[in-house]
């Protein structure tokens, strides 16, 4: 077990943070009422917090901005550093102190390790970085002399060649397995060291991005409040004596005040939407089983998603274009349409942007045309115009909270100054299908995940999560089927009402609450916290929850749901709302960033590698966008990567090394009968395929045509799905790997050479 700071006292609740500043009086806020022109695309009555409010000023001061397109532009011009980035995280966490907001933490030295790994990695791309990059401030945060940064896009031809992640600081909710650091789920004695990452987080990993820790959570991702931890209660960014929402405290937190770029959560009730609303995020909860859930402690086995926050949509849906694909050694996960990260498309950028040009830009909230997922029977563009669901006013509660209602209301008024269509539908059907969650059978199923422990163990426990827990060891099957059969028909009266719309728009959460109150009454708020959450992921829905304005210096948002597999469409049409609303990202003071414009490339090395030529990376014929013209990327799983065999056949042709990477899990792999070095064959399976262990290397275009020649049957080149992106790499035919070794579950070559010398039992082609 690795922990970089010692983890708060787990008997006891934790102080605010030493910044506190006094709670106000929360219910029946108000905010300004003069009304929006539909056509300025600023927020309406977006009223940011005071700013001279000194919690905020603690919070900000130096908010490094971590959003992906700022650091991965920084990273490719040479201006930004990973080591650099990395240090300046750990600088703030520690600045900060004991928040609450992490469980453990990787230590300093293991992080900057990776980072000093991955810088050298971009100077094999791009060469060393200009002698002249001032990294005095290099993230820009403000009280910076150097400001924030002036080009967060760059300029030039060059298109992304590093890995997707590249550098962006990630961190986990500590219900996910991550090796290397322990997985409590918010209970210490129930602790244990996963002996590997989750799928997800492997994907991540592999991709270029640096964890940084595990975070905070309500006790078994039981809660919507963050207040069931025995680490602490992590606190609202903008008011301490607030919630924070959870059960992704921790998690909403770390993206909020600039600690990641974005974080790991999980979604089985509203944990990943009910923390972003609460602190000025966006908290993506992709459809059920789009994303690998082996390797998390279950809160609900068949309702859990991993979520992801971020401070915009489009970092996000990048974090979500990695962790996502079918896992077949997952019994929850599904083939369901993936989603691509941001298109190049860029959104306005921040409210000082011109009405005149981000008109035009967003003028519609859908895609000028269809995206990459869309379907005949879900176009990512609706061929009727947008149709928008909003519920009858009379089902409609804030509990008194008069400004939470106002900025739910002007967010109506944004989305219909585009010109969508919005109309009432009955939310009946989707309200009782949520009370079904902790008032029905499902509390069953949360006994079967943690119940045994939780009886053997009631001192470990905290006493609120027990009291939720118990009652679900009492219900009978007869009771779980009189729930489903009542869910099916909810569903099917739901389903009905998506025959008239695209998208249902709700407010995230109706209010919030001081952490004294939800711990006076955590059961009864707990509920009105989850009213519009709680039954996406029974009826099967995804949804995406995004900031839209703030009142009386709180953030409020709104969340918006459609069936499972359109999670590119609500990607497409949160993008355009949020970037819409203005509003700063978070708790940074920082803008949102434009995504997708490519970067400017970097400056040449005057002594180059191969890979390193004078001529500015641009996209070329030999490869896919991002390789330098006169090069070509090739992956390799078997002999051919470094330290084995056949390597030196890439590196007697001038071929170096871009990145360690992983595939999609959508391949099995193979060891080939034949003559020593044994040869491995990576087959795509539709089914049963897993993540494969890769290599990216990178060859010099006069020498691969040669090199490629004479590549031997059964072996191909064809086009892997990496983690990294499409790569050229090697396959296989199918019928070679008939009564070849089915090496899939070591996942990899080097841990089949490692293996204790017993064969693996002959395959069957699939």
């Amino acid at each position: 077990m690795v922990i970089d700071a010692p983890s708060p006292d787990p008997t006891s609740t934790a102080p605010a943070p030493s910044t506190a500043h006094p709670g106000r009086a929360h219910s029946d806020r108000t905010i300004p009422t003069q009304d929006l022109h539909t056509s300025d695309l600023r927020a309406p009555n977006p009223q940011a917090p005071n700013p001279s409010d000194p919690y905020l000023d603690a919070l900000r001061l130096d908010a490094p901005n971590l959003q992906a397109a700022v650091l991965l532009a920084g990273y490719r011009s040479g201006r930004l550093r990973v080591s650099e980035v990395i240090a300046a995280v750990y600088d703030r966490i520690e600045a900060r102190g004991d928040d609450a907001v992490w469980i453990s933490r990787f230590p300093r030295a293991q992080a900057l390790a990776r980072a000093a790994t991955l810088d050298a990695q971009r100077d094999a791309l791009f060469g060393p970085p200009p002698a002249a990059a001032d990294s005095a401030h290099p993230l820009g945060g403000e009280g910076s002399p150097v400001g924030p940064d002036p080009d967060p896009i760059g300029s030039g031809d060059a298109t992304p060649d590093l890995p997707a992640l590249f550098g962006l600081p990630f961190a986990v909710k500590d219900n996910i397995d991550v090796a290397g650091l322990p997985t409590t789920a918010g209970c210490p004695g129930f602790a244990y060291e996963p002996a590997e990452d989750a799928p997800a987080v492997a994907a991540l990993l592999a991709a270029g991005a640096v964890c940084v820790g595990k975070t905070n959570l309500d006790q078994f991702a039981t809660g919507l409040s963050g207040v069931r931890s025995p680490y602490g209660t992590p606190v609202s960014p903008f008011d301490s004596a607030l919630i924070a929402g959870g059960s992704s405290s921790g998690s909403g937190v770390a993206v909020a005040v600039g600690l990641v770029t974005f974080a790991v959560g999980t979604d089985t009730a509203g944990s990943g939407r009910v923390p972003a609303a609460l602190t000025n995020v966006v908290g993506l909860k992709p459809s059920r089983g789009l994303v690998s859930t082996r390797g998390l402690v279950p809160a609900c086995r068949s309702l859990d998603c991993l979520s992801v926050f971020a401070l915009s949509v489009a970092d996000a849906r990048l974090a979500l274009s990695v962790m996502n694909g079918y896992d077949a050694a997952d019994p929850y996960s599904r083939r369901l349409p993936l989603m691509p990260a941001a298109d190049a498309r860029p959104a306005p950028a921040s409210r000082s942007t011109s009405a005149s040009a981000s008109a035009s830009a967003s003028a519609s909230l859908v895609p000028p045309e269809q995206g990459a997922g869309g379907t005949d029977d879900h176009p990512s563009r609706p061929p009727h115009g947008l149709r928008v669901g909003v519920a009858r006013p009379e089902q409609l509660t804030f509990f008194g909270d008069r400004g939470a209602r106002a900025v739910y209301e002007d967010g109506l008024r944004l989305i219909r100054g585009t010109g969508a269509r919005t109309g009432e539908i009955d939310l009946e059907p989707f309200l009782a299908a949520g009370a079904l969650l902790y008032g029905g059978p499902w509390l069953a199923e949360r006994f079967a995940s943690v119940g045994e422990f939780v009886t053997a163990r009631p001192d470990d426990v905290h006493p609120v999560i027990r009291t939720v827990l118990e009652p679900g060891a009492s219900i009978t099957g007869v009771e779980a089927f009189r729930g489903l059969t009542r869910l099916r028909a909810l569903r099917r009266q739901a389903d009905e009402i998506w025959r008239d719309i695209d998208v249902l728009v709700l407010p995230t959460v109706p209010t919030t609450y001081p952490v004294e109150a939800v711990a006076a009454d955590p059961i009864g708020l707990n509920a009105r916290l989850g009213r519009y959450t709680t039954f996406v992921n029974l009826l099967d829905l995804a949804a995406i929850a995004i900031p839209i304005g703030f009142a009386d210096g709180l953030p409020h948002g709104l969340t918006l749901i459609a069936p499972a597999g359109r999670d590119e469409f609500l990607a497409d049409l949160a993008s355009r709302l949020h970037a819409r609303t203005g509003l700063p990202v978070g708790a940074t003071g920082h803008a949102l960033a434009r995504s997708g414009a490519p970067a400017r490339s970097a400056t040449p090395a005057q002594s180059a590698t191969p890979a390193q030529s004078a001529t500015p990376a641009r996209s070329g014929p030999a490869g896919p966008p991002g390789t330098p013209t006169g090069f070509l990327d090739l992956a390799v799983v078997g002999a051919h990567m470094s330290g084995l065999p056949l390597n030196g056949e890439l590196t007697r042709l001038g071929a170096v090394l871009l990145r360690h990477d992983r595939t999609l899990p959508r391949y099995r792999l193979y060891a080939l009968p034949g003559p020593q070095p044994h040869r491995p064959g990576l087959l795509r399976v539709n089914t049963g395929g897993a993540a494969i262990d890769a290599e990216v290397w990178r060859l010099p275009l006069a020498a691969a045509g040669g090199f490629l020649l004479g590549v031997p049957s059964p072996l191909a080149i064809g086009t892997l799905d990496l983690a990294g992106g499409p790569t050229l790499g090697f396959l296989c035919e199918s019928a070679a790997v008939d009564g070849a070794l089915d090496i899939t579950a070591l996942g990899g070559w080097r841990p089949y050479l490692a293996r204790p010398r017993t064969e693996t039992t002959p395959s069957q082609v699939p």
